[in-house]
């Protein structure tokens, strides 16, 4: 019994130590716990914050209605390549837009691209590949045809976007520039929505880049402008900035009439201008 006692004191003593231990452990990740959500809070502060400064500057003082109906967007959650990431963009009730806005908030120049709509477009769905340079939101601006604005928004991990070089040089990475090629989806039918893809050839440098060899940033030049048209009729005009990516492809509707080629005009920032045709696979009825 004599030594009964003190092995229970060492016992309760350690008893007591290990509560301590548990309880300044329960408060240090409850303070780390907290300072993660005000930090999270914070940073969703920031980036609404942002968020109106750009709309503001956009669209000066139109009302910008949130929406999950109208426009809706979809992005990789953590991009693969920044410098290439997918966007898309889907329009449900299509006979209601008139032209849609992309913004990267958090890049450079947020505005990545306004495209709007012709007759001969149809406005259901929309694909683009974009450079990110941070973790951004980015919005989706639907304006519909009676001027009314809506958004919706996607979170995008991604970092070096905007700086990732288009090639080995400039001039490896300027071979081609303005060659255009213009892919069909098959069985087109009279009247019936279709799609296409466009890609262009050009490194749409945008002045954050390093040339490789001289280790001298090179001048911006990127593709400011497309207009695309099938027959007389208007598809879409693009007007594009540095967030559109190198060698942009876009994805688009169209409503096949059977009204002749289909013709691409785009133009760059330094005067470069290509236009090319392509024929529309033969229309079925």
């Amino acid at each position: 019994m004599g030594i009964a006692i003190p092995f229970r004191r060492e016992e309760e003593n350690m008893i007591q130590i290990v509560r301590h231990a548990l309880a300044a452990a329960l408060v240090t990740v409850f303070c780390a716990t907290s300072a993660t959500v005000v930090d999270a809070s914070e940073a969703d502060a920031r980036r609404e914050e942002r968020w109106q400064l750009i709309a503001d500057y956009l669209f000066d003082d139109r009302e910008i209605l949130p929406t999950d109906t109208l426009i809706r967007i979809e992005a990789p959650k953590r991009a693969q390549d920044a410098a290439l990431v997918p966007i898309t963009l889907t329009m449900p009730e299509k006979d209601k837009i008139k032209s849609v806005y992309l913004v990267i908030d958090d890049n450079p120049a947020p505005l990545a691209a306004h495209v709007t709509f012709g007759p001969a477009a149809d406005p259901g769905t929309l694909h683009l590949r974009v450079r990110i340079d941070t973790y951004t939101n980015v919005h989706a601006i639907a304006e519909t045809k009676d001027g009314k604005l809506y958004s919706t928004v996607a979170f995008v991990k991604a970092s070096g976007g905007c700086s990732a070089p288009s090639g080995p040089s400039d001039a490896e990475a300027m071979k081609g520039m303005g060659d255009m090629r213009m892919k069909f989806a098959k069985d087109i039918q009279q009247e019936k929505p279709s799609e296409a893809t466009l890609m262009i050839r050009h490194p749409n440098f945008n002045g954050m880049q390093m040339n490789q060899l001289t280790r001298l940033y090179t001048p911006p030049r990127y593709i400011d402008k497309v207009t695309v048209s099938y027959g007389d009729q208007d598809v879409l005009d693009i007007v594009g900035d540095i967030s559109l990516s190198t060698n942009p492809a876009l994805g688009f509707g169209f409503i096949p009439r059977g009204e002749g080629p289909m013709k691409v005009v785009a133009s760059d920032t330094k005067g470069g201008r290509w236009e090319q045709t392509f024929d529309v696979p033969s229309v079925t009825q």
